[in-house]
């Protein structure tokens, strides 16, 4: 088996498996009680939400933890807007975010605000100009991805933090893909709002964070219980909490080097699809993004039979978001990149590396889209 879909799901490293095996058994307290079972489960939650505020350079009261990604883009977008729209009603987002962010957006224009979806240019980036110049009088909030989750572009994030904090307009950025490899500090940035996943950095599914800058007073989107601060209901899943926490410290750790290795494997790529006589081409700029997302078009061969090839052989990859992976939909991102009916929609793989991968399951790859492309000539 040869895994190249990181960007999808990352496999559970078996420290951080280790960490929720042992918090399964031990910290069966409620975190809400006031016995010293309890107590001890609210010690080891309050120590992950202090090691997840430390990897944003964020303070930790201002960290809520989620069950995923999702819901923190969700609880980023929705009560905010909800909160503000007596200052204004329009928001502005890009045609190439993440489905966890349009579709807030989309169920937001159903309530009567105005969203602008901002192009993206061919490496799948947003314009800081474009940005200006779609801001009114009555913008409240931005939400641009950090990097994206299809190809791999990274977001002038700084320069656009700089301009929202001028106009006063606060800032989400769903982070999901860039956490592991990019360095974050929401300060500096001028971030009021950051959706994180444990998934994507090798820790449980199921459990992420969202920053929310401690000025923001904002509804809650899940009622109930006072946990998180009384910003979030419902019982804590400390196993998981303390398993992603884990992920996030080895991630910390070990971060130059993976990003390194993945850059080797993606160039190593790169190189080798360029002797093998393949026709190819990048869909985006793989050395200006993140190190483990390389996306290429493969001109008249098929996304869905080039996945099936791969998948009958062992190799697992994507065509997209694993979000949509089950949708016959060209991809939202390159269409995004390249307009309408560009035959990139539907023609296009992307590989994700991690670091466990190898140069030699990279020319196994190679071999087999050689075959497939070889099968195409003939019979086309």
């Amino acid at each position: 088996m040869i895994y190249f879909d990181h960007a999808a799901t990352t496999p559970v490293h078996p420290e951080v498996a280790a960490v929720i095996q042992n918090s399964l058994a031990e910290d069966y307290g409620n975190p809400s009680s006031t016995y010293a079972l309890g107590r001890q489960t609210r010690q080891h939650i309050e120590q992950a939400r202090r090691i997840f505020a430390a990897s944003i350079k964020a303070e930790s009261a201002d960290i809520i933890i989620t069950s995923c990604g999702s819901e923190a883009n969700n609880t980023a977008i929705i009560p905010t807007a909800l909160a503000l729209q007596g200052k204004g009603k329009h928001l502005i987002t890009s045609a190439a975010e993440h489905h966890a962010v349009l579709h807030p957006m989309n169920y937001l224009e159903t309530l009567g605000f105005e969203v602008t979806y901002l192009p993206v240019d061919a490496a799948g980036r947003v314009s800081v100009s474009s940005l200006e110049g779609a801001i009114r009088e009555d913008t409240i909030l931005v939400s641009l991805m950090f990097a994206n989750n299809e190809v791999g572009s990274l977001n002038p994030i700084a320069e656009i933090g700089d301009l929202l904090a001028e106009r006063d307009i606060l800032f989400h950025s769903d982070a999901v893909q860039a956490y592991g490899s990019e360095r974050i500090d929401v300060v500096q940035q001028h971030i009021d709002l950051l959706s994180v996943s444990a998934h994507k950095i090798n820790g449980p599914k199921g459990i992420g964070f969202l920053y929310r800058k401690s000025s923001l007073h904002l509804p809650n989107f899940i009622h109930g219980g006072s946990q998180e601060n009384d910003h979030r209901a419902g019982t804590e899943n400390t196993p998981y909490i303390r398993g992603f926490a884990k992920a996030v410290s080895l991630m910390e750790a070990e971060r130059d080097d993976s990003n390194q290795k993945k850059r080797e494997l993606g160039n190593h790529l790169l190189t080798e699809l360029e002797r093998s006589g393949i026709a190819f081409e990048q869909n985006g700029n793989y050395l200006e993004g993140v190190p483990h997302i390389l996306n290429i078009w493969l001109p008249g061969m098929r996304s869905d039979k080039m996945l099936i090839q791969c998948d009958l052989k062992g190799i697992m990859l994507a065509a997209g978001s694993a979000c949509t992976a089950g949708s016959l939909e060209p991809s939202h991102v390159l269409e995004a990149m390249y307009g309408k009916g560009n035959p990139r929609a539907g023609e296009s793989l992307r590989i994700s590396f991690g670091a466990d991968n190898t140069t030699e399951e990279i020319d196994s790859l190679i071999a087999l889209l050689q075959n497939i492309s070889r099968k195409q000539y003939k019979n086309g």
